[in-house]
């Protein structure tokens, strides 16, 4: 007997296969804190935070790296700055203190700063995901801005040297997020991080979250939070740049033009709402295989050659033609993904 299982179902199913594990997490956030220990001596009276996946909690298996940021105290800051000094003086101070710290326990372990646009590079020799190459840390030496709010961060491809911008604010309001959705925002950005990893050519995955923050703040069913997201996605982007949630830093850049990113996400949405008017009509397998086209390697494939058959000849019975109504389901229900390659 074919299994036929529910949107939510295949969707639960899915993010699980993805989900990092408590064990990787737990080593991740171990080895973030003796990277932030290090930053913190290394620069007396600073203080850190953290941001990226792991302190978003939308971490995927395999787990490749953890980002985290010092700040200097206002006084040891002032010498830095746009027209002031670049920050590679303070990225070779935090990477001599975490050798001294960290060598002995990770032998293997080596740190790129020559080059470097934004952050120490951190390589452990030691992965904590079994089968992976590496694991890896992103350590930033950030200043206070003068107004308060926000952060310069190096930038050693510009002339200025340094950017505005609020990582602190955009972990807090990640998790705020989570907890408005019961977690539904995490999950949701879990599946969209692995969507947009199937393309060739992935969009830049901050904007892919900056997104979410503008359209997911209540809890809901995860193919629902798809479909919300790929048409506010959609729409934002063929206005313009996706701002900065913060409203500190310039725009998120896309890593491809716009173009090309609205007509990805056009197509996914529209296999989404597919998959929705499928299941609403009683076709749990022709709902399947839309879905497949935009998580192939989450959600199975199934053969909808019986359902789309009776669907035909239910819409010719009743008068109508296979070219009307759900017929637009014949140019979908094919082998082409969801991926815009």
């Amino acid at each position: 007997m074919v299994r036929k299982d529910s949107l939510a179902q295949l969707l639960d199913e899915g993010r699980r296969k993805i989900q990092v594990t408590d064990e990787e997490l737990d080593e991740a956030k171990r080895r973030r804190r003796l990277l932030a220990a290090s930053a913190r001596r290394a620069f007396p009276g600073s203080t850190t935070y953290f941001n990226g996946s792991v302190a978003h909690g939308d971490a995927n298996t395999p787990l490749t790296d953890v980002d985290l940021g010092v700040v200097l105290s206002n006084k040891d800051a002032e010498p830095y700055g746009p027209a002031k000094k670049s920050a590679l003086p303070l990225m070779e101070i935090v990477r001599d203190v975490i050798h001294e710290d960290l060598d002995t326990e990770f032998p293997k372990l080596t740190i790129e700063v020559v080059g470097r646009r934004r952050a120490v590079l951190v390589r452990f020799g030691d992965p904590v995901t079994q089968g992976q190459d590496d694991f890896t840390a992103d350590v930033m030496t950030a200043l206070p801005h003068p107004s308060g709010r926000g952060l310069y961060i190096p930038n050693t491809k510009i002339a200025d040297q340094w950017d505005r911008a609020d990582p602190i604010t955009h972990t807090q309001m990640v998790l705020k997020a989570i907890t408005d959705t019961k977690v539904v925002f995490a999950r949701t950005v879990r599946l969209l991080k692995h969507w947009n990893c199937t393309h060739s050519k992935p969009m830049c995955s901050w904007n892919i979250k900056a997104l979410c923050l503008g359209c997911l703040d209540e809890p809901m069913p995860l193919i629902n939070a798809l479909q919300i997201f790929f048409t506010y996605a959609a729409d934002e982007i063929d206005n313009g740049p996706t701002p900065d949630p913060a409203h500190v830093a310039d725009p998120i850049p896309l890593n491809m033009t716009r173009r090309e990113v609205h007509k990805r996400l056009c197509t996914a949405r529209d296999y989404i709402d597919l998959a929705i008017e499928h299941e609403t009509a009683g076709r749990p397998l022709s709902a399947q295989h839309a879905l497949h086209q935009v998580l192939p390697e989450l959600v199975p494939d199934a053969d909808a050659t019986q359902e789309e058959a009776a669907r035909l000849a239910s819409t010719v019975r009743t008068g109508g033609t296979a070219a009307t109504g759900l017929g637009l389901t014949v140019g979908l229900v094919t082998p082409t993904r969801a991926w815009g390659n």
